[in-house]
């Protein structure tokens, strides 16, 4: 086999591997949720998406509270806070 071969499928290898792991990657992604919190007179909106609907609105909802907790407590506090407004839908 000439080199130009082998690096021909060895770049289609590559391609086909990368191709499979975005496809695998995004597949997994099945709920899409936007969560909205207040927390200490501050409001934040965060979307996030995950396999269900309960991980994609946690995922949300944690990263919402990240601009609005300082430290650990508050960002335990706020991630404890109920949500002012949630929607999710699948993908």
């Amino acid at each position: 086999m000439s080199p130009s071969r082998r690096r021909l499928l060895a770049i289609l290898g590559i391609l086909g591997f990368v191709a499979f792991v975005i496809w695998s990657t995004i597949s997994a992604q099945g709920v899409e949720c936007r969560v909205c919190v207040r927390f200490d007179g501050q409001d934040n909106c965060a979307t996030a998406t995950a396999a269900s609907e309960e991980e994609a609105a946690q995922t949300a909802l944690t990263t919402a509270c990240g601009p609005l907790a300082r430290g650990m407590n508050d960002a335990i506090a706020c991630g404890n806070t109920p949500p002012v407004g949630r929607t999710c839908r699948r993908r």
